[in-house]
């Protein structure tokens, strides 16, 4: 069957100087297989969706994780370069950081082990589960119809056994997009787990995290008052505070900001402060103590590297990390980031990283169509439903898939047929 020409084809043009030339037909294909499949995601089972009349040997796909001759970090790079041309032309690029676990099944995964699942697990029940390691980092975009922010992968590595833990793999990460982009600012968020990052920093990049609520915090140093010629080092530090926690209930001067969080405008008490966290960062950061005015909620112990940051940003960016949260579920659930089996080399990393990449890609193409084609479909059981999902950009671009395909098959010029229709739509809702 000869290879249709999409707007979802031409958007992947940009990336087939990554492949060797057998390497771009299988990928092409294996891409419109991945999004169109409606079974498990393993080779296997995408085959039928990728190549349907068997052009090519079976055999080739299964080796295009393992074996073939690509690199996933240029994919990442000529990924980033699209989204910041489409979304962040100017200003500062915001970055989320989190690291997730793919469940596997089979001892002989390549890079596989036993991981703290934190979904399942609670702060006093630890529950380890076998698969891969993911550290990713997402580019924070705010899409054209508001509310929450979408968390589009970037980059990712996998944290193995013995060797470069979380933290290094997400600096690797940061450093990696810097040299990309040379010439912009960066605001990295992270939760509490990454705030060692701010001993790391770049100059051009913010961090943004949680400080342990029982942090060992310092008062700037003050000016000494002896004379030039004593001895003696000036001091690096000033006196010792109390730790945020036992710093909030002594606050009187709180201050009322409203903070967008997650889309929504909500109104948060602020204490801010310019401290030292001695053991983290010898320079100065900027603590916020955020407090619901209602009293419902436990106060957040947040920090920026970037003292004279709003508070408000800082508490509005650290909500908004919650998009990664997102993202991982939807990957899981909808791109079926899990199900590819390929065990030896690089296959296990490569799948799970091209999920990923194929997540940010959907939302990508969604954004890029105009006029019906950014419409979705209300469900009678949500008519009050005024923003679009994943699964509605997965939708509609199923269903130009589809449209092409079935054109192809019957080489007709157009679809006006209510069968036919009522087949795409079958098709493209299928999963």
């Amino acid at each position: 069957m000869a290879t249709t020409v999409t707007t979802w084809t031409s958007l992947l043009n940009p990336f087939f100087g990554v492949f060797t030339q057998p390497g771009r037909v299988i990928f092409m294909r294996l891409t419109v297989g991945w999004i169109l499949c409606t079974v498990r995601r393993t080779v296997t089972g995408i085959l039928p969706f990728a190549d349907p009349v068997g052009t090519q040997a079976h055999d080739a796909y299964h080796r295009f994780f393992p074996d073939a001759r690509w690199r996933m970090d240029k994919l990442w790079q000529q990924l980033m370069r699209l989204l910041v041309a489409a979304f962040c032309r100017t200003g500062p690029i915001t970055l989320a950081l989190d690291d997730t676990l793919f469940h596997h099944s089979g001892k002989k995964i390549d890079g596989a082990g036993w991981w703290r699942d934190a979904v399942r697990s609670s702060k006093n029940k630890h529950i380890s589960a076998w698969g891969l390691n993911l550290v990713v980092l997402t580019l924070q975009i705010q899409p054209p119809w508001g509310g929450e922010p979408l968390g589009l992968p970037i980059n990712m590595r996998l944290h193995r056994k013995n060797q470069a833990g979380l933290i290094e793999l997400a600096q690797q990460m940061i450093n990696d997009v810097m040299q990309w982009f040379p010439e912009r600012r960066f605001k990295v968020v992270g939760d509490g787990f990454y705030a060692p990052l701010a001993g790391k920093k770049r100059a051009w990049t913010t961090i943004i995290s949680r400080i342990q609520c029982n942090a060992e915090i310092y008062d700037l140093p003050t000016q000494s008052k002896r004379k030039k010629k004593s001895a003696g080092r000036p001091r690096t530090k000033g006196k010792r505070l109390a730790s945020p926690e036992k710093m909030a209930p002594r606050v009187k001067n709180w201050r009322t900001v409203e903070v967008c969080e997650r889309g929504q405008m909500r109104t948060r008490l602020v204490y801010t402060q310019v401290i030292l966290w001695y053991r983290v960062l010898h320079q100065p950061i900027l603590l916020v103590i955020s407090r619901d005015p209602k009293g419902k909620e436990k106060d957040d112990f947040l920090f920026s590297t970037d003292v004279t940051m709003d508070p408000a940003t800082v508490i509005g960016d650290y909500a908004d990390r919650w998009a990664i949260e997102d993202t991982f579920k939807n990957t899981k659930q909808f791109m079926g980031g899990q199900q590819p089996q390929t065990y030896k080399g690089q296959g296990p990393e490569r799948a799970a990283g091209l999920s990923l990449w194929l997540y940010s890609m959907v939302w990508l193409w969604y954004l890029l169509q105009k006029n019906n084609k950014r419409t979705f479909m209300v469900p009678p059981w949500n008519p009050y439903k005024s923003a679009p999902s994943f699964a509605d950009a997965l939708r509609c671009l199923r269903r130009e898939l589809w449209t092409e395909r079935i054109k192809a098959m019957f080489e007709i010029s157009a679809v006006h047929d209510k069968n036919y229709e009522f087949l795409i739509e079958a098709l493209a809702a299928a999963a």
